[in-house]
């Protein structure tokens, strides 16, 4: 039987999902096959609407070797496996002669454990939240979610988290799940055989395609015992996320709060005198961390290296106690140990790991008003750990679409410990980069304007200029205009502002769930959407609802943001650019993704409006408008307000 053809596969693929084939599409199933078969890596932009799932999705079943498919947002997971692959299978069933089978996988975390539900979590007394909801009426929110979680708990077949509707609190979800530390492990569970998070890695072992996060496969990279089955084919999405996902993964904590219940889990576990030496050195660490002040601690205070040595120390003693001792008058006992142990190990891991003081680590302070002060430990740069646990043994294909910026792709390539393209060496993957376009026409359906009359953005204080460019922007385009602001403070101080100065709703982020907010939005083309960093990448809103997408200043990390700087410092002293690799680059990621916002149909017009001068004065403006889509652009506000007006005129005369 001769093998069927990926235009032909791509070409029912597509007729089944209801979807037009494009040129980009093509393009990438074609370099997508071409990595498969050469085992080779591939960085692939692919813009809005290029259908780029099915671009990976049609060569990677094709294939025929196990392939993960590794996204960063809940949303392209469930598309993939509820929707695109459904369909796809179905379609390329006659062609293949075989239907390929798919799962997801997730960490322990998010699927129910029937362990927790049934024998109820080991809490420390205070906290202890079953028998309270047991013994009264279940009238809290917390007890009506305890109360459905068990009754979902009878008909949920994946116990997977995502799956109930409406969603519980963390704290409810807290109470029936286990991290991976906490696991008793299927063999010594009583509730083993019908365990969730087994079952799923079951399923995922005898899958063709396994859709997973990028945290996850972050945990299977750092942690060395593999979580995810063996595969031949790795297809990063949303790739311009990894980067953040991996760095949050490796990055361990220490608060106060978290150390005194490691010492409470531990106490009935151990003598008195080793419970004992763990709960001064609590003490002597919370007095620490109450003079903390924010930022990074380029060496560590002598006060703070004796209360991290003693939290180390006692913490090891604590764990040898624990694992000599039994006690059968503990209820549950194997759980309340096993829990115990995955706290106590986590404060000495994080301990011992800042007092090493690796010149690869940057440890700093947070604090919050609400929760106090929190010490932090984050690796200066994970470039040199997916180098080697990201593309040994497999072929990779990276996809997003942001991964060109400032006209190329070695900036993104740098960040995942791969040299410029076409460079090869020993232990270096050779890669090669490819732009498939979009099948929108930027320069026709949007404008970007660079509101270069406007005073530079300082770093405090209102902006009396921009407040008044942006109530005239909003009525010019007649609301319709999504607001993405650089702070939270920000994005409140402009709706509080426009609230008062104009008759268009302003939904503001916080003030209601992300998902209400949005649908408020594209419900009623009047209103307007403020919001802050998950705005910039999570709206997609096509239609006149968005016409107008407005950034308030271009988004550099702070400076006094301690891994940021850290990392520029780091490149400047390899005699690099550390402005240009660090900021500059992290900006223009985030104007790519908020820019994207705009054209999200073939038929949407409008304007991307930057209120910072610099896009347009600063030297590495261009840098950053190179990296954006290639909309028509100018600086003339005049113009813009008549584009604007007429854009609205229209979708009025369209009834919108």
């Amino acid at each position: 039987m001769t093998k069927p053809s990926l235009p032909d596969l791509l070409h029912a693929a597509v007729s089944a999902v209801g979807g037009t084939e494009r040129p980009g599409q093509v393009a990438m199933a074609e370099a997508v096959a071409e990595a498969i078969d050469g085992n080779s890596h591939r960085l692939i932009q692919a813009g809005t609407g290029t259908g780029k799932s099915l671009g990976y999705l049609v060569p990677a079943l094709a294939h025929g070797e196990r392939v993960v498919v590794a996204t960063a947002t809940l949303a392209l997971q469930r598309q993939l496996v509820e929707r695109d692959l459904p369909r796809t299978v179905e379609a390329l069933h006659p062609q293949l002669r075989r239907r390929p089978q798919f799962a997801m996988l997730k960490g322990r975390s998010n699927y129910l454990c029937l362990h927790r539900l049934h024998e109820g979590a080991p809490q420390d007394e205070e906290e202890s939240l079953f028998d309270q909801f047991e013994a009264a009426a279940p009238t809290s929110k917390l007890g009506k979610d305890l109360l459905r979680l068990r009754d979902w708990a009878d008909e949920t077949e994946t116990g997977d988290r995502d799956d109930l509707t409406p969603g519980v609190s963390d704290k409810a979800w807290g109470q029936v799940s286990v991290s991976s530390r906490e696991c008793l492990g299927a063999s010594k569970c009583a509730y083993g055989a019908e365990c969730f998070a087994e079952a799923a890695r079951e399923r995922a072992k005898l899958a063709d395609v396994v859709v997973t996060n990028h945290a996850l496969l972050a945990i299977d990279a750092i942690e060395g015992a593999p979580v995810l089955p063996q595969h031949e084919v790795l297809i990063v999405d949303e790739a311009h996320e990894l980067v953040s996902r991996v760095t949050g993964v490796a990055t361990g904590e220490l608060t106060p709060g978290q150390v005194n219940r490691a010492v409470k889990r531990a106490a009935k576990l151990v003598d008195e005198k080793t419970a004992d030496s763990l709960q001064t050195a609590s003490e002597t660490f919370e007095r620490v961390m109450e003079l903390a002040l924010p930022g990074r601690l380029e060496q560590i205070p002598e006060d703070l290296g004796y209360a991290l040595a003693a939290l180390r120390d006692s913490a090891r003693d604590v764990i040898s106690a624990i694992g000599a001792t039994r006690d059968k008058s503990v209820h549950d006992e194997d759980a309340v140990r096993k829990q115990a142990l995955a706290a106590v190990e986590n404060v000495h891991t994080v301990a011992e790991r800042i007092m090493l003081g690796s010149e690869y680590d940057v440890v700093w302070y947070e604090r919050h008003d609400r929760f106090g002060a929190t010490l932090r430990v984050a690796p200066l740069s994970v470039s040199g750990l997916l180098r080697e646990k990201l593309f040994e043994d497999r072929s990779v294909v990276l996809t997003s679409a942001t991964l060109k910026l400032g006209g190329d792709f070695n900036g993104v390539a740098a960040s995942l410990g791969l040299s410029p393209e076409g460079v090869e060496g020993e232990d270096v993957p050779l890669w090669r980069g490819l732009d498939v376009g979009s099948p929108f026409d930027y320069p026709k359906q949007g404008i970007l304007y660079v509101a270069k009359h406007l005073a530079t953005p300082g770093r405090e204080g209102t902006r009396g200029d921009m407040m008044d460019e942006l109530a005239e922007l909003i009525e010019a385009a007649g609301g319709r205009t999504l607001g993405l602001f650089s702070s939270m403070r920000g994005a409140k101080a402009a709706a509080e502002e426009l609230r008062g100065r104009l008759d268009n709703p302003i939904l503001l982020q916080g003030e209601e769930t992300l998902g209400e907010l949005i649908k408020s939005f594209s419900a009623d083309p009047r209103t307007c959407l403020f919001g802050t960093l998950s705005l910039w990448q999570g709206v997609d809103v096509p239609g006149p609802s968005c016409q107008l997408v407005i950034m308030d200043r271009i988004p550099f990390p702070r400076p006094d943001d301690p891994l940021m700087s850290a990392r520029q410092k780091a490149v400047e002293e390899n005699g690099g650019n550390g402005f240009m690799a660090v900021a500059a680059t992290h900006a223009a990621l985030l104007m790519a993704q908020g820019a994207g916002r705009l054209v999200r149909a073939s038929g949407d017009r409008g304007v991307v409006a930057v209120l910072d001068p610099r896009l347009a004065t600063a030297r590495y403006g261009s840098f950053l408008r190179a990296s954006l889509p290639d909309f028509w652009y100018t600086t003339d506000r005049n113009q813009v307000r008549r584009s604007l007006a007429t854009i609205d005129a229209s979708a009025q005369a369209d009834g919108n």
